[in-house]
């Protein structure tokens, strides 16, 4: 049965315990929209693929109240993982957390796995428990200054310089992110497939664990890219090639290499 924890921001965190025989690991998602509004293709659908697999899932409704958000989503995103992790009926599910998030909800997921230990942020006890143990993103938002998607940049910077340099994610140090798995279409039509090579190159220049799937077609929004995710009035329609990415995802998941030594 679904749990809802409301969060100190305003959002809300569905939790979708599965049964006994877990991993204990939890897949917490962030849908996308645009930091307007909450894509619900984005949400349970996934999180109902990643429980049938074995894994504990939760959806983040984070709070999009406000005209310009600044760091609240990723401060909300940050308070759900801490959350999950000393929570006493939630903790020992959630022994290794990953990140999954679509279009801007791709952003900030990988915002977090980022800027985790961002002392302007956070503290050095909020620090130690907001690192994730690894991100999945689909079709992301990444940058803020370079092939942006306009709609994000105005809704979670406001045109104000110094979020649009904390928030364009490829211009950071990524030595110290979590392995990534990341996926998107070339023709992407809302936000350009450059975010997603941009991110891909410097993780690579920085080290990091990274496996990038580009495919030759599809439009924005895809999802699991199957039949119950179809959405007519978006021309957004199941297709099998594209729909290999959570296949590959899961094999992903599943080889150890890609663990953290440490959470230090």
């Amino acid at each position: 049965m679904m749990k809802t924890i409301q969060t100190p921001f305003g959002g809300f965190l569905e939790l979708y315990p599965g049964g006994d025989d877990r991993k204990d690991e939890m897949v917490l998602i962030c849908p996308g929209g645009g930091y307007r509004f909450l894509a619900s293709r984005e949400g349970k659908p996934i999180g109902d693929v990643f429980i049938r697999n074995g894994y504990e899932a939760a959806v983040l409704n984070y709070c999009l109240e406000k005209e310009v958000h600044g760091t609240a989503p990723l401060e909300e995103l940050a308070w759900a993982v801490r959350w999950l992790r000393t929570d006493p009926c939630w903790k020992e599910k959630c022994q290794k957390i990953w990140l999954a998030g679509f279009s801007a909800g791709g952003h900030l997921a990988a915002s977090l796995g980022v800027l985790w230990n961002e002392d302007r942020i956070f503290t050095k006890e909020e620090q130690e428990l907001n690192r994730p143990d690894g991100l999945i993103l689909g079709y992301p938002v990444i940058s803020m200054s370079d092939f942006v998607h306009s709609g994000s940049v105005s809704r979670l910077t406001g045109g104000q310089p110094e979020l649009i340099r904390m928030f364009s994610l490829e211009k950071h140090d990524l030595s110290k992110v979590p392995p990534v798995f990341l996926w998107n279409t070339q023709p992407d039509e809302k936000v350009p497939a450059m975010n997603s090579l941009l991110f891909a190159q410097k993780l690579t220049l920085d080290g990091v664990r990274c496996e990038y799937h580009m495919f030759h077609q599809g439009l924005h929004g895809m999802s699991l890219a199957t039949k119950e995710v179809e959405s007519e009035e978006e021309n957004l329609y199941s297709d099998a090639h594209i729909a290999h990415w959570m296949d590959l995802c899961l094999e992903w998941m599943k080889e150890g290499e890609h663990e953290y030594e440490d959470r230090d």
